[in-house]
């Protein structure tokens, strides 16, 4: 399947918040008790600030302009979370006043169950939406 997003990916990777940098080095090279991560990964048609393919746990960061789109991210977090992926989101301000207490909350959500045995793939994910196996796609 054909990557879509790669060039958006790479800049947004360049063009990091400072939240993103201070988390990315608590994660990066297995850094957080031996779990790979992912930085701006492309999922589907999104690009995730964060995932572990391994525990399907993507982690998103949100600055002050996510407040004004909370209807969208909310229906992507419904979309990775059809397709198997557990979301966890925190504000910018809180990685950068509480690294610890994020951290600790990440490894919460590793230790325990992913909800599906797997993430979908975002061709698996379309096709048991196509069929209306309990997930509604709807268009914004």
């Amino acid at each position: 399947m054909k990557r879509l997003n790669v060039g958006r990916a790479r800049t947004l990777r360049v063009g990091q918040t400072d939240a993103e940098h201070l988390l990315w080095c608590h994660l990066r090279n297995r850094r957080l008790e031996g779990w790979k991560f992912r930085r701006q990964h492309e999922i589907g048609p999104y690009i995730a600030d964060f995932v572990c393919p391994d525990a399907g746990l993507i982690v998103e960061l949100d600055g002050g302009q996510h407040g004004e789109q909370m209807i969208y991210d909310e229906h992507r977090t419904l979309e990775l979370q059809a397709m198997g992926y557990r979301v966890l989101r925190f504000w910018n301000n809180d990685v950068l006043k509480n690294v610890e207490g994020v951290l600790e909350v990440i490894l919460e959500a590793l230790a325990s169950p992913a909800p599906h045995p797997g993430p979908l793939s975002h061709r698996d994910y379309l096709r048991v939406a196509r069929r209306g196996e309990g997930v509604a796609l709807t268009e914004t």
